[in-house]
């Protein structure tokens, strides 16, 4: 229609086919735009037919033989050859900045910045929506009878590419040492060497996983040994909690296990168990500990991969004990009762209001629908629905996967999230907080077997734990849920609870008290955490070699 607007001429058609046309660009479908590129429709071709259109239009409306004519036409050749161009620079410079063989932090390496997001991000497809400006503005001309407006319109749209360009190009110029990867490399290496670190934490994993790290990075900023974090996917640089220490990040397996610069340090900690710590453990003179990401009667808390490692911290002897029962091939002497070192700030007293302040942080679904994890696809929505109608102040802090595996649980979440918009943020909210932060903020948990009870255990404040599967047996299963009030998946047990809770009735007190040794420790749990990086710091000077360690492998 546009086509057939312009040869008419007719300018009020063609202006409304064009907006129509543009408004329709913008909305459509992937699928649709993919099924339209397999019959050599694609984006590309859809925006010369706008142009060839605009062209068509002035040359009815003031003819062939005008400059303005001409203007137009070359000024949108032009405009393509300078996309190419910026497409390219941009495209190279995205690889360049994406592809450094080790990326760093805090460590003085002064490699150029990589160009802002949006000079990088706007290239192919996207550039050709300018071509707004001499197509919008050759309708408007033709309406007016101004027969400039469409030679005005592509000259501005050159002005921005040609800026485009030359920003691109400057940044090309800086990013030229990126392209030398050896010296990249050399470069880190030198200031890691300077930096002679003796622990290093190692982490690889998904982007939404980087809590996992990111709660050991306070501890380590306080032991008494020089420590360095070694990440392995680049997406986790820009997510990493903020840090005074050094940080690396070294992609390939080959580059990792031949960097020099980690060859002084002494033992290595693992926050999770995932395929690439293999890596890591390939390097010799390095005592391996897992520390995980916190203790919790889950799978992940002895997982058999874990007697790979030379020695396992856990907070307390309930960590040692759920070794022991699970008989996955940890040896006991390979296990170290280390506290929790992030509990320190943990009140225990609530936050003293007029009405009660309840936590629900629930976990994850896990990898599999047997294990019973998460509450929230079984009875999250009526639970933030009950606690709310009982005037309590709710805080809702989901674990960060949650929804990742299930869609039943995550359509149960946005119905919370739901929910909790609609009730406002005096009777509820979600937490934006970091999880101990939340802790101090409440006066009851609500809680699924998570490392987040044990932890919370530290305030010594009442806490839930949700029995979606009924097990008659649960307390026995789950040590972590001893000192616990259980809620079914009825959530007959709440009522009750709360009552107790408000008359101070609190028949569990004494039980958690009892629990808060079992599962932390007891002592000061820093120091703990920095005799055993000094211990295990000894055991690697003493075997360079680690060929005699104590290790964890039968």
């Amino acid at each position: 229609m546009l086509v057939v607007a312009a040869l008419c001429p007719l300018p009020w058609v063609f202006a409304a086919f064009a907006v129509v046309s543009y408004a329709a660009e913008a909305k459509l479908p992937k699928p649709i735009a993919n099924r339209l590129s397999l019959v050599h429709l694609g984006a590309t071709v859809r925006f010369l037919t706008r142009e060839m259109a605009a062209v068509l239009l002035l040359a009815r409306t003031v003819g062939p033989q005008s400059r303005w004519f001409a203007l137009l036409a070359g000024g949108l050749f032009l405009f393509h050859g300078m996309r190419a161009a910026q497409t390219g620079l941009a495209l190279y410079l995205k690889r360049c900045h994406s592809k450094k063989p080790v990326d760093s932090r805090n460590l003085g390496v002064a490699f150029p910045a990589a160009p802002p997001e949006t000079l990088v991000n706007w290239h192919g497809v996207r550039l050709l929506y300018v071509d707004v400006l001499p197509v919008g503005l050759t309708a408007l001309g033709a309406l007016a009878g101004v027969d400039w407006l469409g030679a005005l319109g592509v000259g501005v749209a050159l002005l921005l590419m040609a800026s485009a360009v030359l920003a691109l190009t400057w940044h090309v110029r800086r990013a030229a040492p990126l392209a030398d990867r050896r010296r990249v490399i050399w470069e880190v290496d030198q200031q890691v060497r300077e930096y002679r670190p003796e622990v290093l934490l190692y982490f690889s994993g998904p982007a939404n996983s980087i809590y996992q790290a990111s709660m050991w990075l306070p501890v380590l900023e306080n032991i008494d040994r020089r420590a360095v974090i070694v990440l392995r996917e680049r997406p986790l640089m820009r997510v990493l909690g903020p840090t005074t220490l050094p940080v690396l990040c070294i992609p390939s397996a080959v580059e990792l296990m031949n960097f020099r610069g980690l060859d002084t340090a002494r033992v290595a900690l693992f926050a999770s168990n995932v395929g690439n710590n293999i890596h890591m453990l390939r390097r010799p003179g390095l005592v391996s500990v897992f520390i995980g990401h916190g203790d919790s009667d889950k799978e992940a808390s002895f997982n058999p991969f874990t007697k790979v490692y030379d020695e396992v911290w856990v907070a307390g002897q309930a960590g040692r004990d759920r070794y022991q029962r699970a008989a996955v091939g940890v040896r006991d002497a390979s296990i170290v009762e280390v506290g929790r070192p992030q509990l320190a700030g943990i009140s225990r007293e609530g936050p003293g209001m007029p009405y009660r302040t309840v936590l629900y942080a629930p976990t994850w679904e896990g990898w599999t629908d047997d294990l019973h994890h998460t509450s929230v696809a079984a009875l999250g929505p009526q639970l933030v629905q009950a606690l709310m109608d009982n005037s309590v102040h709710l805080i809702y802090k989901p674990h960060p996967l949650t929804g990742h595996r299930c869609p039943t649980t995550r359509a149960a979440h946005q119905h919370i999230l739901t929910m909790i918009a609609k009730a406002g943020r005096q009777s509820s909210r979600v937490a934006t907080d970091d999880l101990y932060s939340c802790f101090n903020q409440a006066d009851l948990l609500v809680s699924d077997i998570s490392s987040v009870v044990a932890d919370f255990v530290a305030s010594g404040k009442p806490y839930v734990v949700s029995n979606v599967a009924g097990l008659p047996d649960f307390r026995e299963r789950y040590p972590t849920a001893r000192a616990a009030y259980l809620l079914s998946r009825d959530l007959n047990e709440l009522p009750e609870i709360l009552a107790q809770l408000d008359k101070d009735e609190d028949a569990l007190a004494e039980a958690r008290r009892e629990q808060r040794g079992y599962l932390l420790g007891d002592g000061d749990p820093m120091a703990r955490f920095n005799l055993a990086v000094e211990n295990a710091c000894r055991v690697s000077e003493r075997d360079p070699a680690g060929s005699s360690r104590p290790g964890g492998a039968c």
